[in-house]
């Protein structure tokens, strides 16, 4: 074919992007906690207003309630509306299997230059800054007890486990007030809660707060931590002696939510430094 005949013409390669797109990558929410993402997004176009933003979720339950594109499908927007550079951002907490996943997806698209960047704990120096923001919502050791919940995994391969139970190591030696357990997986509730049974644990702090370590403490909020079914953490917790068992909350635009990490200020500032030095990188490369 004459690429300077009629159909040549037609053909012509369009003018590519300058600029990076921006993917941002997250499990995506159900529930009325979408305002959190809400907060994230604002920021993000903020700090950088003249760049084209896709958002992707990684729950398929999620996208066929919500008919949001997965990240495949946010790729091969970016690549249809002629960008060649994407960054992609993760709002994952830990660096695990799903994180894998989303680099591997990236491979897919081999007429693109992914940029990917890192996880809220992807680092030890990361779990440093992010515990140094909880503290301030931890009750001291007179008051109560503190209780981090963690999304966790029901594979026992998978990377993040490491950082779990190096998590958990970390709280228990640095403060008296603070334990952790997961959703899913390790280290797990069942044996948490054992725990507290044999060191009379209700009997020391009649306090118990929740501080869910998850980016959008929605529906596991509302039902696995704080339900009203036998199996939640609430009722195991009362059950064992716990007078005052609480959730940490915020209240936006006059409702009352969960506080997952998503509401925090810093937090989101976290996640934009893993973007701008992914995107430093973009804009060498």
């Amino acid at each position: 074919m004459n690429r300077h005949g009629y159909i040549g013409r037609k053909m012509r390669t369009p003018e590519l992007k300058e600029k990076p797109a921006i993917i941002i990558v997250s499990f995506g929410t159900s529930s009325r906690s979408e305002a959190v993402l809400d907060l994230f997004t604002t920021a993000l176009e903020q700090r950088w207003p003249e760049h084209r933003i896709f958002h992707a979720f990684t729950s398929a339950v999620i996208r066929r309630r919500s008919g949001n594109p997965s990240l495949h499908e946010a790729l091969a927007h970016a690549e249809a509306e002629n960008f060649r550079r994407v960054v992609i951002q993760p709002l994952q907490i830990f660096p695990g299997t799903e994180y894998q996943q989303i680099a591997e997806t990236c491979e897919f698209f081999p007429g693109l230059r992914t940029f990917l960047g890192e996880t809220l704990m992807h680092r030890w120096n990361y779990i440093e800054e992010v515990l140094k923001v909880l503290e301030q919502e931890f009750l001291p050791p007179s008051t109560g007890l503190n209780l981090l919940a963690l999304h966790g995994t029901p594979l026992a391969a998978d990377p993040a486990n490491i950082v779990y139970l190096g998590l958990e190591r970390l709280l228990h030696r640095r403060y008296s007030n603070v334990c952790t357990a997961s959703l899913e997986g390790t280290p797990d509730f069942t044996g948490l809660r054992n725990e507290l049974v044999r060191d009379n644990a209700a009997g020391k702090f009649n306090e118990l707060r929740i501080i869910p370590l998850l980016y959008f403490a929605g529906q596991h909020a509302e039902d696995d931590l704080m339900g009203e079914e036998e199996t939640s953490w609430y009722s195991q917790l009362t059950a064992i002696g716990f007078d005052d068992v609480t959730c940490l909350s915020t209240t936006l635009a006059g409702s009352d939510y969960y506080k997952g990490l998503g509401y925090y200020p810093e937090i989101i500032e976290f996640f934009l430094q893993r973007l701008a030095r992914v995107m430093g990188l973009a804009e060498r490369y």
